[in-house]
């Protein structure tokens, strides 16, 4: 995965932000708040915007 998607349409999240389609931003800012980015959840878990690690491991249970 590189660090830019080729256009914001790519990016999985439908969270409207600055980060939209800059991954290792998004992934930074998630990492910093303990959290996870949306495109790691499903997507009716991603629509939560429950970025939390225990959100997380329930949607992958």
């Amino acid at each position: 995965m590189g660090c830019e998607r080729e256009g914001k349409d790519d990016c999985r999240c439908s969270y409207p932000c600055s980060r939209h389609g800059k991954c290792c931003e998004c992934v930074r800012y998630h990492r910093d708040k303990g959290e996870a980015p949306g495109c790691f959840f499903n997507e009716e878990a991603e629509k939560s915007y429950d970025r939390s690690i225990r959100n997380l491991a329930r949607n992958h249970r």
